[in-house]
């Protein structure tokens, strides 16, 4: 049980053992933590350096009592000295302001790509709504997006593949068709693709499932077992996509994309059954990310794999039927732990990839479960920077507490987006 009472005592009661809250906001202390068990003299000492008055503790998370405080008389105080520094002290200050800095630009970076994220969001949903209407004026704005995308992408230049929280109903189809176009012109930069190729690859991506217009929603979107009707059916999507690609005056390219986005380089795909180099080669692209996407975002969220779970899915079971060249790429770009992935680290606390760090791939970006932390300014790490911790495990949000998932907040649907690699603060 957890006692509620409020506890505090002066700096001078600090000692070993104590469980302390800095009542401060994470980016005012140099604590990775803003609660955590003293465990040597140095930690008191920069408790002491804070000027706080009072410093909050928990008696039943202490190993001993505070220290008995001694009121100093006022005769006998004296004025408080500025304290000398040593040169390696200096060099611990500047080393964490250079950390606090980098992490003040991971939040504005992030804050930035949701809003990018949300823009092309409702370009797509708006495409997807009137491409039937006005197919010439809609195919042009849809051009335009994934222009703008594709001159961020293939400039100089590493980039940072983030996962987005979608707005509330923001879960439909178009973040299907968005998250597809988004990993497979991550993965164009990654085959230094041509500017003109990824804009062909970027606007198929978004167009790849509109076959599935043609199709009544109680069978496009059943989340139940389909018939052998019904699968049939929705094998046509992608000759009804190109059929209608074509009719609109869609390039050779785009129509290819979408016509052969199922097929399998072993021949068990459809709708052609074509193998190897028969399929072409920006459709095999949209292949992967397309089969990603579904493992992560199927339309039965009970039945979600963790981008961790789907990864090792693709590559275990899946590998004869895409791509290799591209589906390795896909993991690389991803990273070993995929943003998005709920996470246990070395020290037992909980927390969320939000991006990947393009240097260290086995070290992502993450935002930790600190409940003494607001969670509208939540404790976000670069475990790149972090030598002490590392990810242990990978987990699905049934094997986290309550008030973990309150906190950390995990996507019912997992969407990425990009960003340029901000540039280090100067040291």
């Amino acid at each position: 049980m957890t006692n509620k009472a409020q506890h505090f005592i002066k700096p001078e009661q600090l000692c070993v053992g104590l469980y302390v809250h800095i009542d401060l906001g994470w980016m005012d202390h140099p604590f990775t933590f803003n609660n955590f068990k003293i465990k040597d003299q140095g930690q008191i000492d920069e408790i002491r350096k804070l000027g706080l008055d009072q410093v909050r503790y928990d008696p039943l998370r202490s190993d001993i009592e505070p220290l008995a405080f001694v009121e100093t008389p006022a005769s006998e105080r004296i004025d408080p000295v500025t304290p000398q520094t040593t040169p390696e002290e200096d060099a611990e200050a500047a080393k964490l302001a250079f950390q606090q800095r980098r992490l003040q630009e991971m939040h504005m970076a992030i804050r930035d790509c949701e809003k990018k994220f949300d823009d092309a969001s409702n370009a797509v949903r708006s495409i997807e709504r009137e491409i039937h209407r006005n197919p010439t004026k809609t195919l042009n704005e849809s051009q335009q997006l994934v222009e703008s995308m594709v001159d961020s992408l293939l400039s100089e230049g590493e980039i940072v593949l983030h996962a987005m929280q979608p707005k509330r109903g923001a879960i439909d189809q178009h973040n299907h068709a968005l998250n597809v176009a988004v990993l497979a012109l991550v993965l164009a930069k990654s085959l230094d693709m041509t500017y003109e190729d990824a804009n062909q690859l970027g606007v198929g991506a978004i167009f790849h499932d509109i076959g599935k217009f043609e199709i009544p929603d109680r069978i496009s979107k059943k989340t139940d077992p389909l018939s052998k009707a019904e699968i049939s059916l929705m094998q046509q999507h992608p000759a009804m996509g190109a059929k209608f690609a074509t009719d609109i005056g869609m390039s050779a390219q785009i129509i290819q994309i979408i016509l052969q986005h199922h097929e399998c380089m072993d021949g068990t795909g459809y709708p052609a059954g074509l193998k190897q180099d028969k399929i072409d080669r920006l459709a095999r692209i949209v292949a992967v990310a397309n089969l990603y996407d579904n493992l992560c975002n199927p339309l039965d969220t009970s039945k979600a794999m963790t981008p961790y779970e789907a990864l090792s899915h693709m590559f275990a079971l899946q590998r004869s039927k895409y791509d290799p060249g591209i589906l390795k790429l896909l993991i690389k770009n991803l990273g070993v732990y995929p943003p998005g992935s709920l996470v246990r680290l070395s020290d037992d606390i909980h927390g969320i990839v939000v991006s990947i760090n393009p240097s260290k791939p086995l070290r992502p970006y993450v935002l930790l479960y600190s409940p003494d932390v607001p969670r509208e300014t939540p404790l976000l790490i670069d475990l790149g920077e972090q030598a002490g911790l590392s990810i242990t495990h990978c987990l699905h949000s049934n094997q986290l507490p309550k008030e973990v998932l309150d906190y950390l907040r995990p996507a019912a649907r997992i969407s990425y987006f990009f960003d340029k690699e901000k540039p280090l603060p100067e040291q």
